[in-house]
């Protein structure tokens, strides 16, 4: 697990429409629409004439269109599709919302009312040889625009909250425990998540102390001789300590999760016997979930304990390196510490954390 890459001393895991209706209710004295191009107009008729070319008494279509509120609606735009008619026929209304179609064939018609803005209106009827029909007030209501917004949040902004939470987890209030997730379902960390929580569970103050402690520690048992004592042997032990958690923490917490798309954190369980528990806990050292939700072997951790180990050798005194033992031996350590700490998350460690976003 990515927590626990410090191969060299081992500690608890220390590594968030509708659009605007149309403003079109002016207060004016009419409502002007746009007239189109290229629409040939309509007349009202002196009086009734034979229907062009039907040799029957024609009839004329009349009304006037107003809005919800009353006002008349100039320059609309009106449509007749008459019965037996080859085309339809256009016009708009005028100053006063006035319009008329002259020369109509007796018969079924349909009329189209349009306004930008507006919604459309249709009406239909039935004209009588010689008619005059008055067609009832046609009111025009604001039309409304039905827009929906589909919002997609990205892998970041799914895991934000839960790794914010994460970043507040102190066990006894002081030392970092980022590398617990006491949500079963949380969201999997994107690359930049991930680096994050690396570097800040490495650059905490806690993680100063802690490994000034051990350096300490190793200074009074006089661990790595070929460092020396005094402030020159200390200063290097430090140097070292730090070391091991820079690479552990990048290496294991951020580099190899991202390239096998692991997630480094231990998923809290809470539930079933404890022996179910149990078993969970020191399986997760050697099997991850992966970003795609799947538990598979733990490519990440088990190579990061490793890894860390091979690195150490770099910076150890020439007395203290056993080859390829050494690593193997420092590895396989690193793997039995994570189960360790994860049985420790799974049983202890959350009842001492604080800020621990049980759900």
């Amino acid at each position: 697990m990515g927590e626990n890459q410090n191969v060299l001393w081992t500690l608890p895991t220390l590594s968030s429409s509708t659009r605007c209706l149309f403003f079109f209710l002016w207060f004016l004295p009419a409502i002007a629409c746009a007239q189109q191009p290229g629409v040939t107009l309509d007349t009202v008729p002196a009086s009734p004439q034979t229907a062009q070319g039907s040799g029957q008494p024609s009839g004329s279509i009349s009304g006037t269109v107003v809005d919800i509120g009353g006002t008349v609606v100039a320059g609309a735009h009106v449509t007749l599709v008459a019965e037996g008619a080859a085309t339809a026929r256009e016009t708009e209304a005028d100053s006063q919302g006035l319009f008329s179609f002259a020369d109509v064939a007796a018969g079924n018609f349909k009329l189209t009312i349009s306004c930008d803005g507006l919604q459309t209106s249709l009406v239909s009827g039935t004209l009588h040889e010689g008619e005059a029909y008055q067609v009832p007030k046609i009111v025009l209501r604001v039309a409304t625009a039905n827009t929906s917004v589909d919002v997609t949040l990205s892998r970041h902004d799914l895991a934000e909250p839960e790794v914010k939470a994460e970043e507040k987890q102190r066990l006894i209030g002081a030392i970092p425990n980022y590398y617990v997730s006491y949500t079963w379902n949380a969201p999997p960390m994107d690359k930049r998540q991930k680096f994050d929580l690396a570097w800040k569970s490495t650059i905490d103050p806690a993680s100063f102390v802690i490994v000034a402690g051990f350096a300490g520690l190793e200074q009074w048992q006089n661990d790595y001789p070929g460092y020396g004592l005094g402030a020159a042997g200390y200063g290097k032990r430090f140097g070292a300590g730090m070391g091991n958690l820079v690479v552990g923490n990048m290496l294991g917490g951020a580099l190899l999760p991202i390239v096998f798309r692991q997630d480094p954190r231990y998923f809290y369980k809470g539930t079933g016997s404890s022996w179910s528990r149990a078993g969970y806990a020191l399986s997760t050292a050697v099997i991850i979930r992966g970003d795609n939700g799947r538990w598979q072997p733990s490519y990440s951790g088990i190579l990061g304990n490793f890894g860390a180990g091979a690195i150490s050798n770099l910076y150890y005194p020439a007395s203290s390196r056993q080859g390829a033992s050494l690593t193997i031996g420092n590895g396989l350590l690193g793997i039995a510490s994570d189960g360790v700490s994860n049985l420790l998350q799974e049983f202890v460690l959350r009842k001492l954390t604080r800020h621990a976003n049980s759900k």
